[in-house]
Formats: structure tokens, C-alpha cells, sequence
């Protein structure tokens, strides 16, 4: 394989392991169950591993000879972590294990970018390529859970003859009710045997070129890698970009929190009731849309500039929650409508990996990335894993029903604001990165 191919697998591996266990477990997890707090307490330990390696594992790929094989090990150890979390119903041994898989698993998203760019003649046209690798990742990991959650005593029961008579019959029979639940556990374990997977690849990844940089290029108290990216933030228009970056990070993670239950409440309780079979599939519509946005975003970037598109990609989730306000009846809307995911995550998220590869000093750009997944991973994460069970569970939901459409005007009107944060105020130099003081 080129070296292009062989990054586009990483990427694969590395989503494909997040995007299994991560659409369904806000469902699962109450269906264990775990109080408000301890579901907060597991899902915050997610951002709590981003905040954490920003300090540690973003400076160890900095400054080790071999990030290939830090992701060899954060692999190795995370992915017997999330297989444990498939076998046990105990909150105190589950959120261990949660928290052990995400301190290794999250500072590798930005150590595979590290890797990405160290091995790329040209991000601007390359990165989307090898990025959509995770896409790809995400989408294998969401549609083979069609069949896992399948009632398969009932498909047994009925006599059909053909495999498209089969498969029909197979997608007519969904699991519902508490047996639904149950087969999430095997998002647990598909996730843990693809970071296992991935592991042993990383041992086969080229080795970096960043490798051959010294160990510190700064010296003094600026050898660590972290202290030297934070230093970034005077520069007004990192600032800006990263403050942004939190409010769209915190719309990002609302998505996540409230769409997967949103799709699987009944009709007459302000759902859309779709069955349990097809809600990832149905999440997964916006990376397929990632995918062709990936290949269009470095002429997008081109044309319009870094801020246009990323405004656009922040307006997407105005309009995607926008629709699931508005029309929260028509299920092919609210269908239609993921298709902006994929955009708002290229638009803004991939883009603003760009601009950090562009814009940042080499020496530190593993630590430069992880200040923007600080607030991506870290912050806007754990503010949204905070306040959203809150707020549906609280404050939308009364005698069991949710007020969706109050609920979803929430993260619209923020996304909106975040949008006009970055027109007004949001300006990059032309021709110049950002300087270290």
C-alpha cells in the first residue's frame, strides 16, 4: 500500500473504534441502571481524558522518537478496557474501565493527526483524503449493529424462502424493549477488538517524519510541549478560533446526547420512532455526507477562505436542529436533515485541524492539536454530558414527555451566536503562521 492508504486505514481503525460504542450508549446506560449522576460521571470521562492528555500524552508524542508506537500501546491497553465495559453491569468497575479506555484512546485522535501530517507533502489537498478514512471507520462501525439488534427467534419462527425474503424479514424484526438494551453491550466489544486490531497496525505505520525533530526547540520551561501551545492563545485570532471552537464543540456533543433518543421515542411521547435496528445507521447518514465533503473541502477552502467555511460549517447544526424543532413529524425530514453532520464536522472540525497544521510551529504541533481537541474532546464535551441529561431529563420532560422542540432551540440559538462570534471577530493573517512569544 502508498503511505496515503496506509494513514487512510489508521484513520479507519482509529474512528471506527469510537464510532461503535459511542451513538447508543446514552441509551444504555440508563437501561443499567446507573443514576443521572453516575451516566454523567461515565460519559464525562471522555472529555475529563481530553483535558488530561493535553498535558501528558500530546507532549509524549511531541517529544518521542516514535509516536507510531505510543499508539501501539494506548491501543493495546484501551482496547482491553473497552472490551471489559461489554461484560459487566456494575457502574463502579464499568466507569474504571471507561475511564482507563478514554485517558489511552483520546490523545490518540491527536496523535494520528500528528502522524497524518508528518507524512503528507501537502495537507491542504491530502488531509481530507486520509481523514476520510475515519469516516469510513465510522460508518462500518454503525451498520453492522442492523443485524445485531435484530429479533432473531422471531426471524426463526417465520418460514421464508430466498435471501432477500430473509433480509426483509430480518429488518422487519427489530429487538425492542429491555432486549434492545441488552444487545448494546456488543458495541463494547466490537470497539475493544478494533483497538486491539489497531495496535498491532500501528507497529506497521511509516515511521514519522516529526521523529527526527530534537527534543526541544525552545529549551527552558518551553520544553514542554503543552506550555508552548498555550502560548499560542495571544495570538487574538487563535483565540477567537478556539473559543469558537468550544461553543461549536458543546452543540456538537448536544447531537450526540439527545439524536440517538430523540430517532427512538414513540411517536405520541414527541419522538420519531424509529426502530432500534436503524437508529446508527440512521446517524451514520451524515458521514457518508462527510465523505464527499472531504473531497471537495480543500477547493472549498480555496474558494472561500478559511472563515466563510467554517461559519458554514457552524451554521449547519443551527439548521439541523432548526429542523428538528420545527418538524419533529416528518421522519423523512429529520432523516434527510443528517446529511449536515458531515458537513459541519469537515467545515469546521477538519478544517480547523488544518489551519492549526498551517498556522502552528512544527516542533509542537501534536500539542497544538490537542489545544483545539482540548476544547473539541475536552471542554465542550464535558460541558454537554453535564448539562444535557439535565435538560432533558429535568427541564424538557414533564410526566414522561419531552418538549423536543423547546429543548433543540437550545443549540440553535448558541450555534448561531458561535457563528457571528467568528465572522465578527475571527481574522487570520494572510501570509504569515502564528508566532510563539
Amino acid at each position: 500500500m502508498t503511505t496515503r492508504q496506509r494513514l487512510f486505514v489508521m484513520m479507519a481503525l482509529q474512528f471506527f473504534i469510537w464510532g461503535a460504542w459511542l451513538p447508543l450508549i446514552f441509551g444504555y446506560l440508563p437501561s443499567l441502571g446507573f443514576s443521572p449522576g453516575q451516566q454523567s460521571l461515565i460519559l464525562n470521562a471522555f472529555p475529563v481524558a481530553s483535558i488530561v492528555g493535553m498535558f501528558f500524552s500530546n507532549q509524549w508524542a511531541d517529544r518521542s522518537s516514535s509516536p507510531e508506537r505510543v499508539l501501539a500501546l494506548s491501543h493495546l491497553v484501551a482496547g482491553l478496557a473497552i472490551l471489559g465495559c461489554g461484560f459487566t453491569r456494575s457502574f463502579l468497575p464499568f466507569f474504571l474501565l471507561m475511564l482507563v479506555h478514554c485517558l489511552l484512546y483520546v490523545p490518540t485522535i491527536s496523535i494520528t493527526n500528528s502522524i497524518a501530517f508528518a507524512n503528507m507533502k501537502n495537507p491542504d489537498k491530502e488531509f481530507g483524503i486520509v481523514r476520510m478514512g475515519g469516516t469510513f471507520g465510522w460508518i462500518l462501525a454503525a451498520w453492522p449493529f442492523t443485524f445485531i439488534f435484530v429479533n432473531w427467534d422471531a426471524v426463526s419462527a417465520v418460514q421464508t424462502t430466498g435471501f432477500v425474503n430473509w433480509i426483509g424479514t430480518a429488518l422487519a424484526n427489530p429487538l425492542v424493549g429491555d432486549a434492545a438494551k441488552a444487545a448494546t453491550r456488543w458495541t463494547f466489544i466490537v470497539a475493544g477488538l478494533a483497538s486491539l486490531a489497531l495496535a498491532a497496525y500501528s507497529l506497521t505505520l511509516p515511521k514519522s517524519a516529526a521523529a527526527a525533530k530534537p527534543k526541544s526547540a525552545s529549551g527552558g520551561a518551553d520544553s514542554q510541549a503543552w506550555v508552548v501551545a498555550f502560548k499560542l492563545l495571544k495570538q487574538p485570532f487563535i483565540l477567537v478560533l478556539w473559543l469558537v471552537t468550544l461553543v461549536d464543540a458543546f452543540v456538537h456533543n448536544c447531537y450526540f446526547n439527545w439524536t440517538g433518543v430523540f430517532l427512538g421515542t414513540a411517536r405520541e411521547s414527541g419522538g420519531v420512532g424509529i426502530a432500534s435496528n436503524w437508529i446508527a445507521p440512521i446517524m451514520s447518514i451524515g458521514q457518508v455526507t462527510e465523505i464527499l465533503t472531504m473531497f471537495i473541502l480543500g477547493a472549498t477552502l480555496k474558494r472561500l477562505g478559511w472563515k466563510v467555511t467554517m461559519i458554514v460549517g457552524i451554521l449547519g447544526h443551527a439548521g439541523r436542529f432548526a429542523v428538528y424543532a420545527l418538524f419533529p413529524e416528518s421522519a423523512a425530514m429529520i432523516i434527510g436533515i443528517q446529511i449536515l453532520h458531515g458537513i459541519c464536522y469537515a467545515f469546521f472540525f477538519a478544517t480547523v485541524y488544518i489551519f492549526v497544521d498551517a498556522y502552528c510551529p512544527k516542533d509542537i504541533r501534536a500539542s497544538a492539536q490537542g489545544l483545539f481537541n482540548l476544547q473539541i474532546l475536552g471542554i465542550g464535551a464535558l460541558l454537554a454530558n453535564s448539562i444535557c441529561p439535565w435538560l432533558i431529563q429535568s427541564v424538557y420532560t414533564v410526566d414522561g414527555l419531552t418538549d423536543f422542540r423547546g429543548l433543540f432551540m437550545v443549540p440553535m440559538v448558541i450555534a448561531s451566536l458561535g457563528a457571528l462570534g467568528l465572522a465578527f471577530w475571527f481574522r487570520p493573517p494572510m501570509d504569515r503562521p502564528a508566532e510563539v512569544a
